[in-house]
């Protein structure tokens, strides 16, 4: 007979066929389940009602189950229960089938062979199961002793058999003497509570698990459990709303949310073809595809996906935790007394939450809709708000208009939570999950959600936006000085943090509106600060921070910031003291809060230095810059000094003879006696000189420096490059220089895989070493070396490799060097030519990183006659963005269209072709 579900209709049928097979056995039954399954995920991929699927898939295998127990002899009053996710119907393609076998009975000979024949039967037929056999006494015993038999016998379904001794376990287990008073719900919620923190507390990870990540279905799991134990009268969601537990809006709500996320895992599981709930890269861009995501002009399918899933999560998590608070309270009010005090004639403290004191309050005074959550932020010993209370804001989100945004009262309610004591971020969260920061700033609520398909960003844009706003306010805590020890200090000279704070929130705000969001998001500040009334000189701040929030990272990156030049430049840009701090804090909390493996001691000794260089700057005056001349004699003299007669200043000229300007400004001087020492040392030996120290340059504090000395040769720096990735080690800097006398002198910043120095560790230099010495000794078998595998998360980002090649003079700057290289062996060394004007080509690699990436773009360079001079090394997630200062064998910027045009289409051909990744 057609049921409602077309699904079970349709199974049936097959169902049905199987039965009436003459001589069915277990290779037709497996057959008949597999034929069912592709059926299902058919119409999973036709966009059938994917409940219909799950309830169909559940009524499959209920029918499969009694077909074979009835087949069996079984004593008296054994009945067979459906437990756990199959207990309430939710069976997903490879979900576990979990089964209590419930019997007073002994469990003899005969009944040991009919249950092992039975598990036997459904694991032959491909379906796993997971059983227990436990008398009714047992049930109630362990129920009491063990949260998760509890939990699974509160979905318990009966499938087949008599259903009194379910009837007396169920009764049992909802008694006060299972879990007395709100035993059940305080360990539930302790058990979320230990969950979430295993997922970072976060819904936003790059790969979330659909199941058990903070707002995914677990998350809905556990309102059932705690609804259904205590009241336990109610079978289905929709007779809890008759309870008042859920308002309609409130069911229908959480039925939307799970619908999506079911259709998530189950498209997890048929596209894995196994139980798998991480929503894994492998598997986002195919089932976004599925799920009939396209892309448009703005986002991908699959960041379009990944946008809705976490706008689903997002929600599911408001409601669980308004929904929980709400059980909570009616829990405690059948064994605590009410305790009520008065905030103010708006507001009332009940057990250390707060409340509206009327069901009108944010009707009819909308700027309290503000106010509550500034009031939270001021005062530590409040909890958090009553579930009435929350519900009374969300029905109140309609008063957010133009007129609530403009006016000034509620401007200066939103800045007096931004300068609050305590919780002001958990605030700004709280506003978020219940839907008002999204309309009280419309430009944060089009970032609700959006992610960026990248290993770079590790998190939505909201997110990171808020954490931000937590690496901001953490600053302040001296707990954390050692680890951000300047900016401790830095912080504390900001007068008005609630502006930095400010500027963190729309930092990113113009994500995803196409073209410069930096730009995009400084008129969006400047609009928010005027209609809020801010004073012009705090809202031009604001909206400077906004548009600049990236140039002081990518100063330090990307510049070459021993040169006093670039200092300058960006002192000039900066203006002042001021516009510093606030620049260097916004900065230091935009790359900790956008990826927990960005920050490491490399780039706090870059954005450090920086930071007083500047400052340094600033307090000289603009208009007096450092003399890099002056600053290089000062080096000189200061390193002679410190071989203290080890080697005459004559010796030391003579070796520093075209060393070039670059070294000198870069390296300090004791780094330059030492390398001076060693070099004197090894006299005229044929080996390459290699020296491995921590720098004592403050710039590149934090790395591992690799000074190599030795006559120059093809492929250097390639073979260099290689060697170096096969350890497993990652440049961050080089610097590529060729002396008079035809020896190079290059420096190799590195660190190890997990963004830290090698430290003191004599063995490891050794290796390292003796790997160099192996293949510089014959650096044309360095491709062999390349045998790193490409790490699973970045296989599945396809960043077509982008070649920029400028000429701009404004971006290349003069010179005073030596011969450099990467010179082609036996070349002349120009002695004679100055190169006071030598200029550079700047060449920008923008593509996916992967093993021995370095080492191809060093052979393109000496199969197209390119000398690299500097380097720039910067992997960012999966994406690499690096920067070589390069010229042609003559010395001279690249300026020939076609010798461009060759260059950039090898280096594009050598790393995207398939064979090359």
């Amino acid at each position: 007979m057609p049921t409602t579900n077309l699904v079970i209709d349709a199974l049936s049928n097959r169902f049905d066929q199987f039965q009436h097979t003459p001589n069915a056995d277990i290779k037709t039954c497996r057959e008949m389940i597999g034929d069912s399954q592709q059926l299902m995920d058919q119409f999973f991929r036709d966009a059938i009602d994917v409940q219909l699927i799950i309830e169909g898939r559940s009524w499959l295998i209920d029918q499969t189950l009694a077909h074979c127990w009835n087949k069996l002899n079984w004593p008296a009053q054994t009945s067979l229960i459906a437990v756990g996710g199959y207990g309430r119907g939710e069976l997903h393609p490879y979900s576990d089938i979990d089964l209590l076998i419930l019997s007073d009975a002994e469990v003899d000979q005969s009944f040991q062979e009919a249950i092992s024949e039975f598990i036997q039967f459904a694991w032959d037929i491909n379906l796993e199961v997971g059983h227990a056999i436990r008398s009714p006494q047992q049930c109630i015993e362990l129920a009491q002793a063990d949260i998760t038999v509890c939990t699974n016998l509160i979905e318990a379904r009966l499938l087949i058999g008599e259903s009194a001794s379910l009837d007396m376990v169920l009764t049992a287990v909802h008694s006060d003497k299972t879990w007395p008073g709100s035993g059940f719900f305080d360990t539930k919620t302790a058990e979320q509570h230990r969950r979430h923190e295993k997922y970072n507390d976060t819904a936003y990870d790059l790969e979330p698990n659909v199941k058990s990540s903070p707002g995914a279905l677990r998350d809905i799991h556990i309102i059932v459990w705690i609804s259904r134990y205590y009241f336990p009268s109610q079978n289905r969601l929709s007779e809890f709303v008759d309870d008042e537990l859920f308002t309609w809006e409130e069911l229908n709500a959480l039925k939307e949310c799970r619908l999506f996320l079911w259709k998530v895992r189950y498209g997890l599981h048929m596209l894995a073809r196994r139980p798998e709930d991480r929503l894994l890269f492998d598997h986002q861009r195919n089932l976004a595809e599925i799920l009939g995501y396209t892309d448009d002009e703005n986002l991908l399918a699959v960041e379009q996906f990944m946008r809705d899933y976490y706008n689903a999560v997002g929600r599911t998590s408001a409601l669980n935790e308004m929904l929980l608070q709400h059980f909570e309270e009616r829990i405690l009010s059948s064994q605590s007394p009410r305790k009520t005090t008065s905030i103010n004639g708006r507001f009332n403290v009940c057990n250390q939450y707060i409340e509206a004191n009327n069901d009108q309050l944010f009707e009819q005074q909308p700027k309290t809709i503000l106010e509550i959550f500034v009031i939270l932020a001021e005062n530590r010993a409040l909890k958090g708000i009553t579930a009435p209370t929350i519900r009374l804001l969300r029905k109140s989100l309609p008063r957010i208009d133009d007129t609530f945004r403009c006016d000034a009262e509620n401007g200066q309610l939103f800045m007096r939570l931004l300068r609050a004591p305590y919780s002001m971020v958990t605030q700004l969260q709280r506003m978020q999950r219940y839907g008002i920061l999204g309309l009280y700033i419309p430009e944060y609520g089009r970032i609700i959600g959006q992610m960026q398909h990248d290993l770079f960003h590790t998190y939505t844009v909201d997110a990171h936006t808020l954490l931000l706003m937590r690496f901001l306010r953490q600053f302040t805590n001296p707990a954390l000085e050692a680890k951000f020890p300047l900016v401790n200090r830095v912080i504390k000279s900001i007068e008005q943090v609630e502006l930095l704070f400010l500027a963190g929130l729309f930092h990113d705000i113009a994500k995803g509106q196409g073209g410069n969001h930096s730009l995009l998001g400084e008129r969006d500040a400047l609009e928010f600060c005027e209609r809020i009334q801010l004073s012009k000189r705090d809202g031009k701040l604001v909206a400077w921070l906004v548009r600049q929030h990236l140039t002081m990272s990518m100063t330090a990156q990307r510049k070459d910031i021993s040169d006093p030049d670039e200092i300058h430049a960006f002192a000039a840009l900066v203006g002042d003291q001021h516009h510093l701090d606030h620049l260097f804090l916004l900065t230091v909390a935009d790359i900790n809060a956008t990826n927990a493996e960005l920050w490491n001691d490399w780039r706090a000794s870059l954005m450090r230095q920086l930071y007083l260089e500047t400052r340094r700057a600033l307090r000289r005056g603009l208009e007096n810059p450092t003399d890099k001349h002056e600053l290089i004699a000062e080096r000189q003299a200061a390193a002679i000094t410190l071989l203290n007669g080890k080697i005459s200043a004559e010796k030391c000229l003579d070796i520093w003879n075209n060393a070039g300007d670059e070294y000198f400004l870069r390296e300090t001087a004791q780094t330059i006696a030492g390398h001076t020492e060693a070099i004197a040392n090894h006299g005229k030996s044929r080996e390459p000189l290699i020296v491995i120290n921590e720098t004592t340059n403050r710039n590149f504090d934090g790395g591992t420096q690799i000074f190599i000395y030795t006559a120059n040769q093809d492929n250097l720096f390639a073979a260099s490059a290689s060697a170096l990735d096969s350890l497993n080690l990652n440049i961050h800097d080089a610097r590529i220089i060729t002396s008079g006398r035809n020896m190079v002198l290059n420096t190799y910043i590195v660190l190890d895989h997990e963004g830290k120095s090698l430290g003191d560790a004599p063995d490891i230099h050794e290796k390292v070493k003796q790997l160099l010495l192996q293949d510089l000794a014959d650096p044309h078998q360095f491709p062999a070396l390349v045998k790193r595998h490409t790490p699973r998360q970045k296989r599945h980002f396809n960043t077509p490799t982008q070649v920029l090649l400028s000429n701009d003079d404004a971006d290349l700057p003069a010179v005073n060097t030596g011969q450099t290289s990467d010179q082609p062996a036996n070349q002349p060394s120009h002695q004679t030519t100055s190169h006071n004007d030598l200029r550079y080509t700047l060449m920008e690699v923008i593509t996916a990183d992967r093993p021995g990436l370095l080492a191809k773009v060093g052979r393109v360079f000496v199969e197209q006659g390119i000398l690299l001079h500097k380097a720039k090394i910067a992997t960012l997630g999966e994406r690499v963005d690096d920067i070589f200062f390069i010229t042609n064998i003559r010395h001279k910027p690249i300026t020939e269209p076609g010798a461009l045009e060759a260059l950039s289409g090898a280096i594009r051909l050598a790393l995207d072709e398939p064979n090359n990744k």
